[in-house]
């Protein structure tokens, strides 16, 4: 099947409007519509469209030895010649032209003769030079009649010519050449009726000297022959026969058998009896019947066809092919033409009567048309040896195939003729094209009002468009809608509206309807119907002012076709709405269907979209109440996009928007139904986008075709990553369009199967989901299967793009990971390793591992089923038992499976996708060692932690480069394995951590022990004092000021004598800054770093000056860095600070709302003690709960749409494991659950499942449907249901307890933290009284290098209440 195919244009209806020669060893076709020049070399090969602007082309002709063309444009000549084909970059540049004299009008004949010399027929016939620099006229003749046709004959000597109506064919021939003075003679050839064709015989080679011999045709249907018999008295060309056509196609009993009449344009005639001839030269039949005896047979049948055509063969013939109007043919053999003595046996039947292609399909007019025949052998297997084009002359060629030996059966054939393609198109630019619901038939329409509707038709090649019938309305069209597979058009004009049928050739007005409407009309659409089978169809049109009219077209059932359709006003209708639309589209129906439900609701199909000025995105559902004649509307979805003046939209009935700015070069996608942003993008300035297209496959996963001026770019959706955080749309085909034509595209459109039709000027190109093998884009995305066999459907690769994803696939193992299924982790990956060290890529790998699938979502029965798997193992191919020392999963598990991931492609994984699955494995098993020791939410945090040091460590960016996201710290920050987790995160840093290490873990966000917090702070000082040889006191002098430990500051800075700020820093630090002037001081020095642009030390400055405010700003929106500003505030204040709190109140929560950041939300709102709303932050929009708190003007900025924080990572699916972890955690988590209505909890729910299928992992969905469970709300008696678990394997029995008939869970929490805190005092004790000495500044606070770091171990004396000067010699240590 091919992957695209052209239709050119419309070729014009003249006897020389398409041209075909070999040259090169090529085979050029050429032809002329509208003002386009179209070169080809094969069916849906294009080699290049010339476009001419000096007004319509009528004419061309080929040389075949210089590969030239020449082209007629009213008066002018304009000759062609081919460049570049030594470097593979053939294409025809204009090399010569001139005018006719006034005298001699419009060119209406064109042929090559000798050299670059060529014959121009108009009101003379002359010869001219066409070389460059050389144009002039070598011979010109005046003629009573206008020139028709006139051809030279292949040798240059004789020219024969006609004009309109002759009945005598004038032969001219040359009596000189090479001389200036050019003349030459003439006769005539008489015949009874006028002359419609000609044609001269073709020589095996251009050089080889033959007799002459002319066919001439007559409009009395009778082909003559004329040749050179050597009689010099009866003129050059004698008739040497004459075949009557009407009689050599006999017609069938029941039709009448009279000549049509073709001297009168306006008489009908029967089509029947037209006749077409066709003649194949000895030349082309040769090459024809070599093929044919080349490609052999094996049939009893096709070998005695194959002998029948040698022996036909071996009399050297001309053949003459007749059709009549229904395709039926008769072949005749002419041999020995010219020989004086003529034989009754000269002329022989081949073939006689019987049926072919050639008008199959073919809708004409009632009275026909002219048919020009261009034939020619090929040596191209798939050709069948003789291709046949037709030119019709209502505007089509068609490309038809076939073996001599099939189309010279005498036998009866189911098919002799095979059509390969049909080019045809427009004669003027094409500007809109509109398809019907289902995607079968389509209309195009052009700038001048040519309107044109195709229907998709199946050829031997592949899918192509074949014109159905033509429209001519009365006026312009303003829009149109085509119904009922193409049979019915709509068209709407400025007073009226017109039902076309469209089943004939030249399409018949039905009825028409007047309207008046308010407002400028916005859009004409189709409603789907219900399948009821009515056969009635309903059309409305929608106005700015959201009000319309609606037409209902009533057909018949196809037994009853011969009934006219009516069409009638139905009613008119008023969206309700008061505002203005900008934009109101109809939907892309690309469900694959184009009907519906009869209920109107949120579940019923959407038919149209608006949008406003301002963005804001709604969509509507309609349905027809036939009872009372009524079209009821519903408003369903909206999105506030925040889109200003969208210059494009177009929506799909699968829930996506596409919409184009006002600058028409930014493109975003939303997902309408869940008013969440997917994708945005922005093209370059030139880049202007000019359509929107939409297409899906029958799994309903999207493609989007965005189209510009020259080209065409398709957007498939991508499965949601949240953990790498990569685009969820990528371009993966792009059709250039200026390699065919330079002209701008004017409109695409998809067909049903997936077919992308792009009209660009006259021409229609379709490109099927055929993918080519040497597609860059697909390439780059780097997403083929490591299996045997490229994907080579559009289809298939964009749901391999977004389809489930195996078992194996990293996405599914980390979200399993999230939901803290270890167990099920371990095991895929044990599985994995047995099936790699036996994996052979002829055998498909199973993508469940031979898990069952219960295991993923029968949380009950798993730990069974695992165990009873555990115990058998082994397959055909890997007999180890489960004593082997890799049947359960470890280190040396792991180890040897990346081993095997570095060696052997997975099927359905990219190379980064298996990279990643190795980094994951390696991963589990570093956690898998401290299991016993830290929680879940640890868990969670240090296997993510674990992946990004390894992928940074391997420049692998799975997560973003900055760190940890804030999904990670608020797993750490509900962890109680925190001591464990500070311990392995400095252990990862080797004691050395850095600010910048401590950022990318949220080190200083997820500790909650403010003693810790402290002590890794005065940690993170040390180290940032130490990282240089020079030991420079700048480096953490914020955060000895944030310690408020200024004379530890202050002794670093005695001992820099290098830093040539000493002397003046240390004395200004030996100030009392608890007087105003100092305070003063440090602010002034703080301004003056900020003018330097040396933030952080002008931040340290406001801490001196204890202006903690000034300071948190700087980091924020100098330093661009929150956690350092909040980092720095629990460090001076606490956590109960009032600068703080102002600070997460007004900053950082507008921030996290603004930026749709839900896990940053429900942080701060822990951090400020409500607890409640960090719960209801899960679930709930963001900005009520700030109004909530009274902060009025950060909640309505944050409110405004800002697109960024609607896109889809907004949206993690991991947000409902910490909403199950939280909502029954303390008092105050159960308060904020119950203001979460049960409506708000299941759509949470619901949207997180299709999150779960939107990534692949469809089995994560399943089991959060199956067993979430819905705690019931405080009733009268308190009771809320036990036993909730989902995933996290963690249920809230036993924590909760009565108390006042309060069910609580605090309790228990509050006393294990007032344990702990107990605990930490002893030590403190214990360490006092055992005199744990801090060198000998240890009065100072000052912490030894190499102490350690977790709790329970040396901690800080408190500092003496009298200044002791600290000992700085561990600094030189």
């Amino acid at each position: 099947m091919r992957s695209k195919a052209v239709l050119p244009g419309k070729p014009q209806a003249t006897l020389q409007a398409v041209c075909t020669g070999e040259w090169g060893r090529r085979r050029l076709i050429a032809y002329v519509s509208g003002e386009t020049l179209v070169i080809l070399e094969g069916v849906e090969d294009a080699l290049q469209t010339i476009y001419h602007e000096g007004g319509k082309l009528t004419v061309v002709a080929i040389d075949e030895g210089s590969g030239k063309l020449a082209v007629g444009s009213g008066d002018e000549v304009l000759v062609y010649g081919p460049t570049g084909m030594d470097q593979g970059m053939l294409r025809w540049v204009l090399q010569s032209s001139f005018k006719l004299p006034s005298e001699d009008g419009q060119v209406q004949s064109l042929s090559w003769g000798s050299g670059d010399e060529v014959l121009v027929g108009s009101n003379s016939l002359s010869l001219w030079e066409t070389a460059p620099a050389k144009v002039r006229t070598l011979w010109r003749k005046s003629v009573a009649n206008p020139v028709k046709l006139a051809i030279f004959s292949y040798d240059a000597t004789l020219v024969a010519s006609i004009g309109a109506y002759d009945r005598l064919v004038k032969v001219w021939e040359r009596l000189s050449f090479g001389s200036e003075d050019v003349q030459f003679g003439f006769s005539y050839l008489p015949h009874p009726r006028s002359v419609t064709g000609l044609h001269w015989r073709r020589p095996f080679h251009r050089e080889e000297t033959i007799d002459s011999v002319l066919y001439t045709l007559c409009v009395d249907s009778v082909l003559r022959v004329w040749a050179q018999v050597q009689s010099q008295d009866q003129g050059v060309l004698q008739l040497w026969a004459a075949i009557d056509l009407g009689s050599s196609v006999p017609a069938p009993f029941t039709e009448a058998s009279t000549r049509p009449d073709h001297t009168s344009p306006t008489k009908s005639c029967d089509i029947s009896a037209t006749r077409h001839v066709l003649i194949l030269d000895s030349r082309v039949f040769t090459g024809a019947a070599e093929a044919a005896v080349r490609a052999g047979g094996t049939s009893e049948k096709q070998i005695e066809n194959l002998n029948r055509l040698t022996d036909i063969a071996a009399r050297n013939p001309e053949i003459v092919v007749v059709f009549d109007g229904k395709g039926r043919m008769t072949a005749l053999g002419l041999d020995n033409i010219g020989t004086k003595n003529r034989k009754s046996t000269n002329v022989f039947h081949i073939v006689t009567g019987e049926t072919s292609e050639l008008m199959a399909g073919v809708k004409l007019g009632d009275k026909g048309t002219y048919i020009h025949f261009l034939v020619f052998s090929s040596n191209k297997q798939e050709s069948g040896g003789l291709v046949i084009l037709s030119h019709f002359f209502d505007g089509q060629i068609y490309w038809f195939d076939t073996r001599l030996d099939e189309l010279l059966d005498p036998a009866p054939r189911r098919q002799r003729l095979k059509l390969r393609g049909i080019w045809s198109g427009h004669s003027d630019s094409i500007k809109t094209l509109v398809r019907t619901a289902e995607g079968k038939a389509l209309l195009s329409s052009t700038e001048s009002g040519e309107h044109i509707v195709w229907s998709k038709v199946r050829t031997k090649g592949g899918v192509t468009l074949l014109k159905q019938s033509e429209i001519s309305p009365p006026e312009p069209v303003f829009r149109a809608v085509v119904m009922d597979t193409g049979r019915l058009v709509l068209t709407m004009h400025e007073k009226y509206v017109i039902l076309w049928g469209t089943s004939r050739g030249t399409a018949a007005e039905i009825a028409r309807c007047q309207y008046s409407l308010e407002g400028k009309i916005l859009s004409l659409l189709l409603l789907p119907e219900s399948d009821d089978g009515l056969h009635t169809f309903h059309v409305v049109a929608v106005t700015s002012k959201m009000r319309g009219v609606a037409w209902e077209v009533k057909t018949m059932p196809e037994t009853q076709k011969s009934s006219t359709p009516r069409l009638r006003q139905y009613c008119k209708f008023d969206l309700g709405e008061t505002e203005e639309h900008h934009l109101l589209l109809a939907v892309d129906p690309v469900g694959w269907t184009a009907t519906m439900g009869g209920t109107l609701d949120r579940f019923s199909r959407e038919v149209v979209t608006s949008i406003t000025p301002s963005g804001f995105l709604r969509s509507w559902v309609a349905r027809v109440n036939l009872d009372k004649s009524e079209v009821h509307w519903l408003a369903t979805f909206s999105v506030e996009t925040g889109i200003h003046l969208a210059s494009l939209m177009k929506s799909s009935s699968v829930g996506k928007a596409a919409i184009v700015g006002s600058s028409r070069n930014d493109l975003s996608i939303w997902a309408s139904r869940n008013a969440t942003l997917e994708h945005s993008i922005e093209f370059e300035n030139h880049e202007v986008i000019t359509d929107l297209d939409w297409a899906c496959t029958p799994d309903s996963q999207s493609i989007l075709a965005v189209g510009f001026r020259h080209r065409v770019l398709l957007l498939s959706q991508l499965r949601y990553d949240y953990l790498q955080r990569g685009p969820s749309w990528a371009p993966i085909r792009e059709v250039k369009i200026r390699e065919y034509t330079p002209h701008p595209i004017g409109d695409s459109i998809w067909l049903e199967d997936g077919g992308l039709i792009i009209g660009a000027g006259n021409q229609l190109h379709l490109r099927t989901r055929k993918i080519e093998s040497e597609d860059g884009l697909i390439k780059s995305l780097n997403t083929y299967p490591h299996h045997k066999g490229a994907i080579m459907d559009l289809f298939d690769l964009v749901s391999h793009l977004n389809g489930p994803v195996p078992v194996y696939h990293p996405q599914f193992l980390q979200q399993c990971i999230l939901c803290g299924r270890a167990k099920l982790v371990e095991r895929i990956l044990l599985n994995l390793h047995r099936e790699l060290r036996s994996y052979h890529e002829e055998i498909p790998l199973d993508n469940f591992l031979g898990i069952p699938l219960e295991v993923f979502y029968d949380l009950e029965n798993e730990k069974g089923v695992l165990e009873r798997r555990s115990t058998n193992i082994g397959t055909y191919f890997d007999n180890y038992s489960s004593e082997d020392e890799l049947s359960t999963f470890g280190e040396t598990l792991a180890t040897s499976l990346c081993e095997l991931l570095q060696k052997i492609p997975i099927p359905h994984l990219t190379g980064s996708e298996q990279m990643n699955l190795a980094s994951i494995t390696e991963c589990v098993a570093q956690v898998n060692k401290h299991r016993r020791s830290i929680d879940e939410n640890g868990a969670r945090f240090l296997l993510f932690f674990k992946q990004f040091i390894l992928g940074k460590d391997r420049r692998l960016h799975t997560l973003k480069e900055g760190g940890l996201s804030w999904r990670e710290i608020v797993w750490a920050f509900h962890s109680d394995s925190q001591e464990i987790l500070v311990d392995l995160v400095n252990t990862t840093h080797k004691g050395r951590m850095l600010w910048t290490g401590a950022r990318a873990c949220g080190l200083f966000m997820w500790l909650r022990d403010s003693e810790s917090v402290r002590k890794q702070w005065e940690t993170l000082a040390r180290n940032h004092y130490t990282q240089t040889e020079e030991r420079n006191p700048i480096h953490c002098t914020m955060h000895y000021l944030a310690l408020k430990k200024k004379n530890v500051l202050i002794g670093l800075w005695r001992i820099a004598h290098w830093n040539k700020e000493q002397t003046s820093t240390y004395k200004f630090l030996s100030n009392n800054f608890d007087e105003p002037r100092w305070r003063t001081a440090a602010k002034k020095n703080a301004y003056a770093l900020l003018g330097k642009q040396r933030y952080e030390y002008a931040a340290a400055f406001f801490l001196l000056a204890d202006a903690l405010k000034d300071c948190m700003n700087v980091c924020l929106n100098q330093l661009k860095d929150p956690q350092l500003a909040i980092a720095v505030a629990r460090v001076y204040e606490g956590d109960d600070g009032p600068v703080l709190r102002e600070f997460l109140l007004e900053r950082i929560l507008p921030m996290a709302c603004r930026d749709g950041n839900r896990w940053f939300a429900t942080w701060a709102f822990w951090m400020l003690k409500r607890r409640d709303l960090a719960v209801r932050a899960i679930v709930s929009p963001l900005h009520t709960l700030l109004t909530e708190l009274g902060i009025t003007d950060a909640a309505s900025a944050a409110a405004s749409p800002v697109p960024e924080s609607r896109l889809y990572l907004a949206s993690d699916p991991a947000l409902i494991i910490l909403y199950n972890l939280l909502r029954g955690k303390t008092t105050q988590t159960l308060r904020g659950f119950e203001k979460i209505s049960p409506a708000d909890e299941f759509e949470f729910v619901m949207h997180t499942a299709r999150l779960y299928d939107r990534m692949g992992c469809d089995l994560l969905a399943l089991e959060l449907v199956k067993n979430w469970e819905f705690l019931e709300k405080r009733l009268p008696g308190n009771i809320l249901k036990k036993g909730v678990e989902w995933g996290v394997g963690r249920t809230v029995d036993g924590y909760r307890r009565r108390r006042n008939s309060i069910l609580t869970i605090e309790d228990e929490i509050d006393r294990r933290e007032k344990e702990r805190e107990r605990e930490r005092e002893r030590e403190r004790e214990r360490e006092a009284i055992g005199g744990g000495k801090i060198g000998a500044g240890a009065g100072a606070g000052v912490m030894p290098m190499g102490t350690g770091l977790g709790f329970g171990k040396t901690l800080v004396k408190p500092p003496p209440s009298v200044f002791q000067e600290p000992d700085m010699s561990w600094a030189f240590g």
